[in-house]
């Protein structure tokens, strides 16, 4: 069976669409299907196991558009003629929508996969979108990655079916790392874009409101616009302890998570949070914000701690070993199964069987 992803942005960007699409075409091509992936990226990576085509030119900040998408698309796409088309989109992924037209015009099912956190002004779009084009009675199957994000897909079209496709792991990929503890100070970390709809700098603030009551050392990993403005912050208050690696790779989140403590998610409008879901994988307790993709595999006290109050969730576990030592064992013995890549695959082919 032939598939096609369709996608705006691809490795080597860092991202959530970037690192799922990229999974579930690597596992579907080890499950013996014929993948392809389509993307605007220019420099994107070679396939794992698949072919990538990329459809782009060159423009300023290397945005992942084409004003002539559509053609090239409807070119690619029917010389595969695959079995389903998934289109992965983010707020506003003109490229990605261009994938879902381009299904419809040859007449092929196809599955729109939402990896962000529609917020008001992205909703108001898509419902005057959804006027002039009705791409909600289209045939397509619609599906977000985590309930949270689901909800704020409903939300644009009361009554639309939408399912939830998690992010994908390999549980052992992410155990059995020795751990690495140059101090006694609780060791905070966090992996993800520095950018401001993150909320790095929320962090940063809770981390200096927790030291001055205990002992701490920080590694905020990741690179992104933010980096200039967190390095001033760290300097000007004298957080010599907080460690500003920027962008590591999968072998250095593993080795960085096999030495924390604690792990923290700090954005509000986080859609999944797919390095929370590695840190809880690796036996780290996460804090997260309530009401975010990360409350689909972190419960309030069981995998972690969900609290509006970064600060006193950090401060929670820093003080209380016995609390994060039990956390800590209950990851390290069990699985966020339906985050499994046999359960993701079978997500996405029930909703291509929707269509």
């Amino acid at each position: 069976m032939s598939i096609v992803h369709v996608t705006d942005c691809f490795l080597p960007r860092l991202g959530g669409i970037e690192v799922q699409v990229a999974g579930l075409a690597r596992e579907q091509a080890r499950a013996g299907e014929d993948v392809h992936v389509v993307t605007a990226t220019r420099d994107a990576a070679p396939g794992d196991g698949y072919e990538v085509h990329r459809i782009a030119v060159r423009l300023p900040w290397d945005l992942p558009v084409h004003p002539r998408a559509g053609s090239h698309l409807d070119r690619v796409i029917a010389a595969r003629w695959p079995s389903v088309v998934y289109v992965h989109v983010g707020a506003i992924s003109p490229f990605a929508w261009s994938g879902v037209r381009s299904a419809l015009r040859l007449g092929l099912p196809a599955v729109v996969v939402v990896h962000s956190m529609w917020d008001p002004v992205v909703q108001r779009c898509y419902r005057a979108l959804d006027r002039l084009a009705s791409w909600s009675t289209a045939r397509v199957a619609v599906a977000a990655v985590s309930r949270a994000a689901a909800d704020r897909v409903r939300a644009v079209v009361p009554g639309l079916p939408v399912a939830v496709v998690p992010n994908g792991i390999v549980p052992s990929a992410w155990r059995g790392l020795p751990t690495q503890r140059p101090d006694d100070a609780v060791h905070v970390v966090s992996v993800g874009r520095l950018a401001a709809r993150k909320e790095p700098m929320a962090l940063l603030r809770a981390l200096r409101a927790v030291s001055s009551d205990v002992r701490l050392r920080a590694t905020v990993a990741g690179a992104g616009p933010e980096m200039a403005v967190l390095r001033r912050y760290v300097e000007r208050h004298g957080m010599g302890w907080v460690s500003l690696p920027g962008r590591l790779d999968r072998q250095g989140v593993g080795h960085l998570l096999a030495g924390a403590d604690v792990f923290v998610n700090p954005a509000v409008r986080e859609a999944f949070g797919l390095a929370a879901l590695e840190a809880r994988t690796a036996g780290v307790p996460v804090v997260a914000r309530p009401g975010t993709g990360v409350a689909d595999f972190v419960r309030d006290g069981v995998e972690g701690l969900l609290t509006h109050d970064l600060a006193a969730g950090i401060a929670r576990l820093a003080h209380d070993r016995e609390e994060r030592l039990r956390i800590a064992a209950h990851n390290r013995t069990t699985e966020p199964t339906h985050c499994t890549w046999p359960r993701v695959l079978a997500a996405l082919r029930s909703c291509a069987a929707r269509v």
